[in-house]
Parts: C-alpha cells; sequence; structure tokens
C-alpha cells in the first residue's frame, strides 16, 4: 500500500480546464479515484486491493489529453467504495447507518437495494465494505463535502461550454470488469456506449462513437449492460441543448485487472479515444443528419 494511495485528498477532485474552451464537449471520470484516506480505511473490513475493485481506475489518464485540445475534464481523487457521485444525493439504505435518516432520502432505488447507494454498501460481487454500522452523520458529511462540491463543479463546467456555443455535450467516462456477472447471456464488448436508450443525447452522439470506435477494430454496443447512471440521465437534457452520454471500457483492453497495472495497449487506447474526442469535437449537433462528417 503505497503513501500516495492512503493520504487524506486534498483537493477530493480536480476540474482540468484549457485556457482557451474551443468545443462545448465536457469530459467527466466520477470513478477514477485512487486515494483511499487512511481514516476510511480504518472503518472498512475489506483490504485495499478488493476496494479498488470499485475503481475506473486510470480512466481519467485515458482521457487527459482532452485538456490540450481544448476540452475540460473533471475527475475524482475520491474513491468510488467511500462516495459515489453517479447516484441522487441521498440514495442512502438505512440499514448502514446508526440514526435517523433524513425524510427525502430515497432508501427504495434498485441500487439501493443493490448495495451501490451514495454511501455504497458493497464493492465486487456484493462484498460488504463495513463490520458495522456507520453514524448517520459521516453520510451527511461525505454528500456535503464531495458530492455536492463535485456536482456543483460539474454543473459550472457544462454550463460555461452552454454559454459559450449555445450546446453542450457531456461524455462520462468509465470502465468495467472484463468477467460478466453469470446473469449476462454473452462476453462483454469492448465499449459500451449508454445514452438511456436513446433519451439522454442527440443520436449524432451515439452514432458518431460508434462509428469511430468501431472502424478502430473496438466491439462497440449500446446500452445493455449499462445504459447510463444519474449523471447521464440528470445532465442529457438534449430539448435544451445539453446531451449526455455514458462510455465503459473493458478494463482488460488496457490493464492488468489483477494487479491494477497498465498493459501495453493502454497507449493505443488512449489514441483511439483521442481521435474520438477529435470528432466529438466536430460534432453539429444540432444537425443530426451531418453526422458522418463528424466521424471522418
Amino acid at each position: 500500500m503505497s503513501d500516495a494511495q492512503i493520504r487524506d485528498f486534498d483537493p477530493a477532485f480536480e476540474a482540468l480546464e484549457p485556457d482557451v474552451l474551443v468545443a462545448p464537449v465536457v469530459f467527466n471520470s466520477p470513478h477514477s479515484g485512487r486515494v483511499y484516506p487512511a481514516r476510511f480505511l480504518q472503518q472498512v473490513r475489506l483490504d485495499l486491493p478488493t476496494l479498488r475493485r470499485s475503481e475506473d481506475t486510470d480512466v481519467d489518464a485515458l482521457f487527459e489529453g482532452v485538456v490540450e485540445r481544448g476540452m475540460p475534464l473533471l475527475r475524482a481523487h475520491f474513491p468510488r467504495s467511500m462516495v459515489d457521485v453517479n447516484r441522487e444525493p441521498y440514495e442512502l439504505d438505512p440499514r448502514m447507518f446508526d440514526g435517523r435518516l433524513p425524510t427525502f432520502a430515497n432508501t427504495r432505488s434498485m441500487r439501493v437495494a443493490g448495495g451501490l447507494g451514495t454511501v455504497p454498501r458493497v464493492v465486487g460481487e456484493a462484498q460488504e465494505i463495513y463490520a458495522r454500522r456507520l453514524p448517520i452523520e459521516e453520510a451527511m458529511v461525505r454528500i456535503d463535502t464531495i458530492y455536492k462540491p463535485y456536482h456543483r463543479t460539474l454543473r459550472r463546467i457544462i454550463a460555461g461550454a452552454h454559454r459559450a456555443f449555445g450546446e453542450a455535450l457531456l461524455v462520462d467516462c468509465h470502465s468495467m470488469p472484463s468477467l460478466a456477472p453469470a446473469r449476462e447471456d454473452r462476453p462483454r464488448a469492448d465499449i459500451v456506449i449508454g445514452d438511456r436508450y436513446g433519451t439522454s443525447c442527440s443520436p449524432v452522439v451515439s452514432d458518431v462513437i460508434e462509428t469511430v470506435l468501431r472502424g478502430r477494430g473496438y466491439n462497440v454496443v449500446r446500452n445493455k449492460p449499462y445504459a447510463g447512471g444519474f449523471i447521464t440521465e440528470h445532465y442529457g437534457q438534449p430539448q435544451s441543448g445539453t446531451h449526455a452520454v455514458q462510455i465503459e471500457i473493458n478494463r482488460a483492453i488496457y490493464m492488468d485487472e489483477r494487479s491494477y497495472r497498465r498493459s501495453a495497449s493502454f497507449e493505443a487506447l488512449r489514441l483511439d479515444l483521442m481521435a474520438l474526442a477529435d470528432g466529438l469535437m466536430r460534432l453539429p449537433l444540432d444537425r443530426p443528419g451531418d453526422w458522418r462528417i463528424a466521424a471522418e
């Protein structure tokens, strides 16, 4: 366990913003945080390698080159196993806490039932994170000091792109384990595009992503098994000129999932994703019929 992995994070997240914004495209990596505060590790029953199974390890590094191209990237330093910003602000499991949850908490969502609320109960294949209940104040502090500031920053960056260009596209960047649960009936693709079944963005967005990545040899599918989480659903309002799409990358194509180290194919994937970013920069969001121009 390295000192970098157990230090207290300051800041909890980082907004990398270009000097000049050249396109209405915003990139977000909300699950790439890999700084585990010592206090958090004292609260959990799992070891660090197990906790890291919920990380989108190095996804922020795969997309970091967008900043020099003139597009912003927001990335987490805090771990997803501590607080998940791809949830509603108060998706909380009452079984996890000592104390009364606020009446406005969503305690009945499918994500809460699965142990994957705003403060997760499990990682991996339903491995319990905590040996005992947490004080309810712990959840409130994480939401107030990490979750809410993160979303305030994301809203600010999206709003800035929308003001500058009259439209905005949020690309929410994630990774997925290569081994699918038994309930999935086929091997996982290289890339899964999540657009909430066509509701979170203009069709041009998903079309260009699929065309560019298929053209570079990747197996690409849409919405199965990941259609997009809270961020995609919440920020994707194409009728208002704000589009959101989720990209899930199979970890096996860029890293060793056991050691968490980058594989030899990491750089090739990074370059392919920068080619995708270049295509998204040219997206005619208001003219879906022109999407082939952006894919060239």
